[in-house]
């Protein structure tokens, strides 16, 4: 059984949780994104098993997972990347390039620039049934289509356009242009 740790509003530790213990309000865990890109502008998606409880056959972005009890979410980031497609990366020093909070919890999302050869993948049943790179156009269409998971579309877009910088401003006005 998985062990969280909890955090209070300012991600503070306040205790640890088990995987499907109730959350008690006002308590929080970690959940990070690893998202990686080529030079094409693709990113590598995943599609999860079958036999998961949450969304099952749907693809997914690159990396997706709970922080585990005494783990920073960088140590999950390079943990869950190399549990669940073999590729070793330290994200220790990296900050999360956005954060999204959800009812219960914080996303860190983690981007990488890689050309990455499919072929050196090493997926793990238990988690991932494939991968491949996919553009934004076909992201979003597999989301209209119920292929993938329903991230809002404007989030795809946002992940995309923001993938090799920090922060909430634009460092290349041409992305306007498109």
């Amino acid at each position: 059984m998985e062990t969280w740790d909890v955090y209070d509003i300012h991600r503070n530790k306040i205790g640890k949780m088990q995987r499907n213990d109730p959350f008690s309000e006002d308590a929080y865990t970690c959940v990070l994104h690893v998202l990686i890109f080529n030079s094409k502008g693709e990113m590598l998606i995943q599609q999860r098993q079958s036999f998961k409880k949450g969304w099952p056959n749907l693809w997914d972005i690159t990396v997706g997972g709970h922080t585990e009890a005494g783990e920073t979410s960088q140590q999950s980031a390079s943990r869950e990347l190399f549990e669940e497609l073999g590729i070793k990366r330290d994200f220790t020093g990296v900050r999360p390039h956005f954060t999204i909070n959800f009812p219960h919890g914080f996303d860190d999302f983690y981007f990488v620039e890689e050309d990455i050869d499919l072929d050196s993948l090493i997926l793990q049943p238990e988690e991932v049934q494939a991968a491949k790179w996919a553009s934004r156009d076909e992201i979003k269409r597999m989301i209209v289509d119920g292929e993938f998971i329903e991230y809002y579309p404007s989030l795809i877009d946002f992940m995309f356009d923001s993938r090799k910088n920090y922060g909430a401003h634009c460092d290349e006005p041409s992305v306007f242009l498109r």
